[in-house]
């Protein structure tokens, strides 16, 4: 068996393996698990060719025609537009092909399938022409539920280095995109063009961030001046959505105001300050269709962003959510109109029971546009668990149709992630969005399951760790609590829970025995 234990260290039999699509130019990667039956199980991977590369291959660099704009590309028609008009980009073929984790006659989801979706507007790939090491991927209802990972560097802690390193450790878990949210460093465009160049996934952000370090953290130095280069900025380096809080609108400011924890977004408060610093109308509301045209020009794809998410479960669905949502949906008939794809933001703290309404308004408002939530969280009283209250809301609302998962650490409302949060987060959201995809029945979604069940069945404990999220975990539970003569083998045909006497599975085999069910 390929399986090793080395020094207690789990190392499974993974290889990676390609898929090529229609040319050489489409070569789609998975994981291999390889088990010791002969079986194997096919896994997506997020990793990218060498994960520990300074700078990646440009893998979609011949995926769209572009024009140069100076030290930038600018795309001739969006992905979005050439899905309107019939076209099938290599960006949608790649995409059929890892959702499928096939290229044939049989694939599940057919390039088509994917260019419907997209052009319906109830699909998006984000794919900056400027982020060319980007691999295509799809945020969509009828696809696998996706998850993203936060990161960013701040005046208080982190910088190059630590970042790419926790880019690197999202991507070892199954990070499908990372937002980049650095406040507060000198260098920011060169630690966000560091990160895209290291990034096979793509990459977020939200822009007013930079734009108030710009305004020297001042809101009342914030015009739209300093904003719109900021996108435009972003957008050339190659940033493939951006988060923009246009919804938020003064006539929803009172109601905002009767809530427990008022605004707990941190890019809706920076745009309410600045609207009652002036009182006028939100900036990126006034200016949207400017927006636009930015993010059409370099085929960024726009998040629009929920800057009234409820904070706790009191403030959940009041007149200041719902009314946000409202906007959204018009501002996201507006992105379609103008052939820029988008997705919508979503809460934040939700009890259970109004879940499915939360869905069920996203897909009224905005058109079944993707959803992207944050949680939801179920409850507020778990600080330190809060990856687990969120994960419970999370599973839910996916099983319902949210596109994409943004994860939550068990540093949630206490401080920032360590390396140990991000992993506890990442692997809990990977599982939400799992089991969501279960439930959803997706093509494929069971393989890996049935896998582990007959290993489970057959006390091949090498395979059921190497099948699972974090093999290492698995096999550091298993060993900590066998006798040393069996821990040091794969082959013990019971666990430390029943032991040899009472294991229920040995004692199934009788029952199988009996009815020749084996």
């Amino acid at each position: 068996m390929a399986h090793k234990t080395t020094n207690k260290i789990f190392t499974p039999d993974i290889e990676r393996i390609s898929i090529q699509g229609s040319s050489p130019l489409i070569n789609v990667p998975f994981n291999k698990i390889n088990l010791s039956n002969g079986d194997s199980v096919l896994t997506s991977t997020v990793e990218g060719p060498d994960v520990n590369a300074k700078t990646l291959p440009k893998v979609s660099e011949t995926y769209a025609p572009y024009v140069i704009d100076g030290d930038a590309r600018k795309v001739k028609k969006t992905i979005l537009e050439r899905a309107k008009e019939g076209e099938i980009t290599p960006h949608m073929e790649y995409v059929a092909i890892r959702e499928s984790y096939k290229n044939s006659a049989d694939m599940p989801f057919t390039p088509e399938n994917v260019r419907e979706e997209v052009a319906k507007g109830t699909a998006v790939i984000p794919a900056n022409i400027n982020h060319t090491e980007c691999e295509p991927m799809i945020i969509g209802k009828h696809f696998s539920v996706k998850v993203n990972a936060n990161i960013g560097a701040s005046s208080l802690s982190s910088g190059f280095d630590e970042e790419i390193k926790k880019l690197r450790l999202s991507l070892k878990f199954g990070a499908d995109t990372v937002m980049d949210l650095s406040t507060g460093i000198d260098d920011l465009g060169g630690l966000r063009s560091a990160i895209l160049r290291a990034s096979p996934v793509p990459i977020g952000t939200v822009p007013v961030y930079e734009a108030l370090d710009r305004a020297h953290g001042d809101v009342n130095l914030l015009t739209w001046e300093l904003f719109r280069d900021t996108v435009i900025d972003q957008a050339r380096q190659g940033v493939d959505y951006f988060t923009i809080h246009a919804g938020l609108l003064n006539d929803l400011l009172p109601h905002a105001a009767k809530r427990i924890l008022g605004i707990v977004s941190r890019g809706g408060s920076i745009m309410a300050s600045a609207m009652i610093r002036t009182d006028s109308e939100n900036m990126a509301y006034e200016h949207f269709d400017e927006l636009i045209e930015i993010c059409h020009d370099y085929d960024v794809a726009l998040s629009l962003g929920d800057g009234l998410r409820p904070g706790c479960i009191s403030d959940a669905c009041d007149k200041a959510q719902y009314g946000e949502l409202e906007n959204i949906g018009k501002l996201a008939k507006r992105c379609f109109d103008a052939g820029v794809q988008c997705f919508i933001e979503g809460p934040g703290h939700v009890p259970m029971n109004k879940v499915y309404e939360n869905q069920e308004l996203q897909e009224k408002f905005c058109d079944k546009a993707p959803f992207y939530t944050l949680g939801p969280l179920v409850t507020d009283i778990a600080p330190g668990y809060d990856h687990i209250t969120s994960a419970i809301g999370g599973s839910m609302i996916a099983s319902f149709g949210t596109a994409m998962l943004c994860y939550v650490t068990p540093a949630e409302h206490l401080a920032l992630p360590t390396e140990q949060d991000v992993k506890t987060g990442l692997i809990t959201y990977k599982l939400a969005a799992h089991a969501a995809d279960l439930a959803k029945n997706l093509p494929g979604a069971k393989l890996r399951d049935d896998a582990m069940a007959k290993a489970r069945a057959d006390f091949r404990w090498y395979d059921q760790f190497a099948l699972s999220l974090d093999p290492q975990n698995a096999y550091d539970v298993w060993r900590a609590q066998m006798p040393e003569e069996c821990a040091n083998s794969h082959e013990p045909a019971f666990c430390s829970m029943c032991g040899p006497r009472f294991c229920p599975i040995r004692l199934n085999r009788k029952l199988q025995a009996k009815y020749n069910a084996k």
